[in-house]
């Protein structure tokens, strides 16, 4: 049986979005082997035309590229989209700390207030619109005490510029100091079936105040696509190339996993990384799943998982499997 699309409140911003989000990473192209970007725009619509509201950009992608496709994707659609963009990794200043290099340009990590001011105007002129729903500090930064951070993004909220705010690649004393100092409405955090470790660090901090948590690699970076074979190749800037948790010895308890999930599947009619995805969507803190597509076929295999309720009978063999064979994966 088919549902409607989940839908879920983001923290007490009053905001509902799709529970399954698209993730725009992979569509700014870096770390992801370049982008095209007619097929991007035509994934992004048709996440939209199923029921995905939820779209995530942020500047990094690309230096901008990314939030440039989303803001050409969603012209004439505004209105049906709960749009989130994120601050804090800058190439325009060298203030705060130095995090990477990106064709040869420093980029640092500053949580300023004139920065986050700078970065907000940039970011609403690449994405075509006045308005941002949702917006994240991208990484937390020790130069600037969360408070004037904080500040910040309270007064943007008051001048209808964003409508809620988040902060991601946090600790639990990063989520405290939010909360002590406004209105946190989410984190943004990678969680899978093989990284769990935000179920006894974040995820109880962020409950107990109000806090939905976005979580993003639901698919371990394609590794629980149920796609992902013990033989698959890595070319190129492909990041998964050297990755531990790709090893073959990783793949091959994967698939194992993969066979325990596919009655459950089947069952529901459903793919395995639909049902992996339904699967995080069920676990206690976790709000939002962000998904990365970069065609329509995926946008529309991603959507899909939202429509997907899982029962107790499907997740209790499901959270077995998960435990006999993750306990070890390298990386």
């Amino acid at each position: 049986m088919l549902h409607d699309m989940l839908t879920r409140p983001i923290g007490a911003s009053g905001i509902e979005a799709s529970a399954i989000g698209l993730g725009t990473w992979a569509i700014g192209g870096w770390m992801w082997g370049g982008t095209d970007e007619t097929r991007s725009i035509a994934a992004i619509q048709a996440s939209i035309d199923e029921g995905v509201s939820l779209i995530d950009t942020a500047p990094a992608y690309g230096q901008g590229v990314a939030e440039e496709i989303v803001g050409k994707a969603i012209k004439g659609r505004r209105d049906k989209v709960v749009l989130a963009t994120k601050c804090g990794l800058v190439w325009h200043t060298q203030q705060g700390n130095p995090f990477f290099d990106y064709d040869g340009k420093p980029v640092h990590r500053y949580l300023g207030k004139d920065a986050i001011v700078y970065e907000v105007e940039q970011s609403l002129k690449r994405l075509g619109t006045d308005y941002i729903d949702h917006y994240i500090t991208h990484w937390q930064d020790p130069t600037t005490p969360i408070a004037e951070t904080m500040e910040a993004l309270e007064t943007l909220k008051t001048q209808g510029k964003i409508r809620s705010i988040g902060a991601s690649n946090t600790s639990a004393a990063d989520i405290t100091a939010y909360v002590a100092a406004g209105q946190l409405d989410a984190i943004q955090e990678e969680y899978s079936m093989v990284k769990r470790d935000i179920e006894t660090t974040l995820l109880p901090v962020a409950m107990a105040a109000n806090v939905s948590a976005l979580s993003y690699s639901s698919l371990a970076l394609g590794l629980l696509s149920g796609k992902m074979g013990p033989d698959r190749r890595f070319e190129g800037d492909d990041q998964r190339k050297d990755n531990p948790r790709f090893s073959a010895a990783n793949r091959q308890k994967i698939a194992a996993l993969m066979e325990q999930i596919s009655p459950v599947a089947e069952t529901h009619n459903a793919t395995l990384a639909q049902t992996v995805i339904a699967w995080t969507l069920q676990q206690p803190g976790i709000s939002f799943s962000l998904c990365g597509a970069r065609t329509p076929e995926q946008a529309r295999e991603n959507a899909a998982a939202g429509r997907l309720r899982l029962s107790e009978q499907d997740l209790t063999p499901i959270g077995a499997a998960a435990s006999a064979h993750l306990q070890d994966l390298d990386g």
